[in-house]
């Protein structure tokens, strides 16, 4: 378990861990909490889950879970739409892609977020980019990992996430 001085006195951040399916009413929680304007399913983050276990990750605190992270590969710039299943990862995946990430207020800015990027960046590696969508005004706190947006033309795919949603990539070699 990591702590850290905070200013205000020692924080536990605890430990990122790999997710299990008991773990899913927590996660879908946090979601909920989190995101009240972009609701997935549990089915969604149970089929992440299912296809991608390496890339879905929690942070288990004393009453639950207080972090979740989901990530799998992707086609370049083709992201899953909002609450839609994939039915299986495609062959031909060419980019790393971050589908989900919340902290919950009382973990946030003790280093739990840079801890949870640094384990899927590693996932990343096998990839030349990794992408995700931005949402609530977030472009500031995705760019401290390399995250830029990009140029490429998705305003229809960004639509349903919210009028300020910007798809950003990380390129991960080079």
């Amino acid at each position: 378990m990591a702590i850290i001085n905070s200013g205000a006195g020692a924080v536990e951040t605890g430990e990122w861990r790999a997710m299990r399916a008991d773990d899913l009413d927590g996660v879908l929680a946090l979601a909920d909490a989190s995101h009240p304007d972009l609701p997935e399913s549990r089915e969604v983050f149970a089929e992440r889950l299912a296809l991608y276990p390496r890339g879905c990750v929690v942070l288990d605190g004393d009453k639950g879970i207080v972090g979740y992270a989901v990530s799998h590969p992707i086609r370049r710039f083709e992201p899953p739409a909002l609450g839609a299943l994939l039915r299986s990862l495609p062959a031909d995946a060419d980019q790393f892609y971050i589908h989900d990430m919340a902290v919950a207020p009382s973990r946030r800015g003790a280093g739990a977020a840079a801890s949870a990027m640094a384990r899927l960046l590693g996932h990343a590696a096998d990839f030349d980019t990794t992408a995700l969508i931005s949402v609530y005004g977030t472009v500031g706190f995705w760019s401290r990992f390399g995250f830029v947006p990009t140029s490429e033309e998705m305003a229809a795919k960004l639509r349903p996430y919210g009028v300020d949603a910007i798809y950003m990539v990380r390129p991960n070699r080079g």
